[in-house]
């Protein structure tokens, strides 16, 4: 039993490197996801409702409940609704930034400084999208008669948001990493 504590004591370093690859996938994955238009439409509950991020859009929540289409459904009408919403290149600009951040994360071997911001605003990122659970209503269980609805009922949706803590978590471990390969590059220098 010691020689597996002290294999897996060892396994820190790579379990950083791992992670890094681990956010690097799930962030190109989201952010090139953005650029599809029921990835841009279910986003759009999020965005609306946030105090910190509705002045994106165009119509005011919750006008957009009128305009929803399930995912995988085609509504002409919709459609247009959510163009005039401005919730097309809201979410094309929002996938650039996601995958901006994973390629940072990424650099940390090559760039640590650069990889520090990237795991910073990733934090930042994964904060605002926990702020989603305050502000979004589908984020719950709505009350369509199930005793089971609201506060701590998570909808899909609210599932989806509250695994942004992993991912805050997972930014923090690469923020103090890039930290200390600077410090340590610092210390080598001198």
């Amino acid at each position: 039993m010691e020689r597996f504590f002290q294999f897996a004591a060892g396994l820190d370093i790579w379990g950083v490197r791992l992670l890094r690859i681990a956010l690097f996938i799930v962030l190109v994955w989201i952010g090139g996801l953005k650029v599809t238009d029921y990835e841009a439409d279910g986003i759009v509950p999020l965005i609306a409702n946030s105090p910190f991020m509705s002045f994106l859009y165009t119509h005011p929540a919750p006008e957009y409940r009128t305009h929803t289409s399930p995912e995988g459904k085609v509504s002409d009408a919709n459609h247009q609704w959510e163009e005039s919403n401005r919730t097309y290149p809201v979410s094309y600009a929002l996938g650039v930034a996601i995958i901006t951040i994973a390629i940072l994360i990424v650099l940390a071997p090559v760039a640590p400084r650069i990889s520090a911001i990237g795991s910073l605003l990733l934090v930042c990122m994964s904060f605002t999208t926990l702020s989603f659970l305050v502000t979004t209503p589908e984020a719950w269980v709505q009350p369509l008669g199930a005793a089971t609805h609201g506060f701590p009922y998570l909808s899909i949706a609210g599932r989806l948001i509250v695994k942004d803590c992993i991912m805050m978590a997972a930014a923090v471990v690469t923020l103090a990493d890039s930290a200390k390969r600077v410090l340590a590059r610092r210390s080598a220098n001198a």
